[in-house]
This record gives structure tokens, C-alpha cells and sequence, in this order.
């Protein structure tokens, strides 16, 4: 028989303070992790099993305890399965993070800016994913190399169709071009609309298994969009580009008003509709 769900309180003094504190710590933690991905769904579930467990207990209802407690011992397993791309993610970003002055600011960011510009005015349909801590190598592999440095001129001659590397990503690594014609997985969740298109698809489900962050360009309606931890954001402007990919690698330049000035440099004047025609 299982024992009952009881904690500790901690003793007081400076070594129960240091206590709390760390595991307010580990749950800050496993709130980064799972925020904005399905593992939160999966997470609030289990909690509430452990609360119906809970009340088995304490209103005596033995075959419901029971029933709850012989698949306790799967719960372990169930996480490892489940959580198999949040724990790969964070243990990358803890292994690979520097210890003291955080991130850099990409050389890159200004070219890729002008070329997502251009793109989204020509209608070029595109896919550029930026790594972060979780290396992409295999997806890199898929592609063609290249390990170049990153130009405006470069990328739209690689989107430009009907060339034979326009359709796949392009995968930039340290302020370089990794590779081109890159393939990425599908995301497979069900919320997702059908209309949606193969790059948007394709944005979003490098998003869910790794830290990266991808910027698309709609081939139908030139609108730019970014997808970050499984999240699809549309219509995003200049200003909003540079600061998510400046805030994702952990820094931030410019001050509020320039912030504010920029918002009404739009990247593409056409609205993207809700649903995306396959690409």
C-alpha cells in the first residue's frame, strides 16, 4: 500500500527559509518549462489525479484509492515519455548557457531583418530558424550546407523560386548560415487548423521540440509570422521582430519611445487571414 501525500513543514530559522526557497525555485522552474506547450495540459491533469487521490484518502473511498494508487507506480514512466522534449530542452539550456554575461545579441539580426522585409513586400514565401541552446544538427544534416555569413542578397536568392532550396528552411547558427533546404517536423497538434500551411506547420513543430525561434513569410499573403515555444504569433512588425529576437537571446536594445515609434513600421500591409492556404 502506497503511504498518504503528507509534507513536512520546514523548521524555522534561516535553513526553513533557504528550504522554501528552493523549492519556490523548482517550481519557477517547471512553470518556464511547461508554459505555453501541451505538457502544461498534461501537467494540470496529473495534479488533479493527485487532488481526487487526495480526497480518496481522506473520505475513505477504498476502491477509488485503490483503483488511483495501482497507477501511481506508471506515473514516473508516463513523465519521462511525455516530458521527453521540455526535460531534452532544459537539460541543453543548462549544459550550454554561460555562467556569466548571459547572451549576445546576433550580428545577423539587421540582415535578416531586411530580408524578411523584402520578402514579405514580394510575397516570397520563406522559413528561418534562428538556434538558440538546443542544437539542431540533426536537422541541419537534412539540408544543404552551406556555413556562410549571413546577407540579405544570400537569402533571397536561397527563397527565390523556382530554385531548388526555396521550399525547405534555413537554419542559422551563431550569425551563420548552417545550412539551406533544411526539413523540419510537423507539428501534430490537433488545435492546429487544417488550412494551415506546410511552413507554419513546420515553424511551429521545430518550436515544440527545440528552444529555437522561427520567423515565417506567407507565400499567398506576404504576412510575417514568429513561433516560439509551440506558439504561433501573425502579423508581427519590424519592431516586434527585432525585439523578440533581441529578447530571446537575452538582450535588448533601444529605448521605450524608439520602441514605440517603431510600432507603426509594419512589415506587410496586407492582414493574414485566419487560416492559411497550404504552401
Amino acid at each position: 500500500m502506497l503511504p498518504d501525500l503528507q509534507f513536512a513543514m520546514p523548521e524555522p530559522g534561516i535553513t526553513g527559509l533557504v528550504d522554501i526557497l528552493a523549492v519556490a525555485f523548482l517550481i519557477y522552474q517547471l512553470v518556464l518549462i511547461v508554459r505555453g506547450t501541451r505538457a502544461a495540459q498534461i501537467l494540470t491533469g496529473i495534479v488533479a489525479v493527485a487532488a481526487v487521490y487526495q480526497v480518496a484518502v481522506l473520505a475513505n473511498l477504498e476502491v477509488l484509492r485503490s483503483l488511483l494508487a495501482s497507477l501511481i507506480p506508471l506515473v514516473p514512466i508516463a513523465l519521462i515519455v511525455l516530458f521527453q522534449s521540455e526535460v531534452r530542452r532544459t537539460l541543453g539550456r543548462m549544459g550550454r548557457r554561460q555562467l556569466f554575461g548571459g547572451y549576445q545579441r546576433p550580428e545577423s539580426t539587421d540582415e535578416i531583418l531586411l530580408a524578411l522585409e523584402s520578402m514579405s513586400r514580394d510575397k516570397m514565401g520563406a522559413l528561418i530558424v534562428l538556434e538558440r541552446d538546443t542544437g539542431l544538427r540533426t536537422f541541419i544534416e537534412s539540408g544543404v550546407p552551406l556555413d556562410s555569413r549571413v546577407a540579405r542578397d544570400l537569402l533571397l536568392a536561397i527563397f527565390l523560386p523556382p530554385g531548388p532550396m526555396h521550399d525547405g528552411a534555413v537554419i542559422i547558427r551563431k550569425d551563420r548560415i548552417a545550412a539551406a533546404a533544411c526539413f523540419l517536423p510537423l507539428s501534430v497538434n490537433p488545435n492546429i487548423s487544417s488550412k494551415m500551411g506546410t511552413r507554419h506547420r513546420a515553424a511551429i513543430g521545430i518550436t515544440e521540440e527545440t528552444d529555437c525561434l522561427a520567423l515565417v513569410v506567407s507565400e499567398e499573403t506576404g504576412a510575417i509570422s514568429m513561433a516560439l515555444r509551440g506558439v504561433l504569433e501573425r502579423n508581427v512588425t519590424k519592431a516586434q521582430l527585432d525585439r523578440k529576437i533581441n529578447e530571446h537571446f537575452g538582450v535588448w536594445k533601444g529605448s521605450f519611445n524608439e520602441v514605440a515609434e517603431a510600432q507603426t513600421d509594419v512589415l506587410q500591409p496586407t492582414p493574414e487571414p485566419i487560416t492559411e492556404p497550404a504552401e
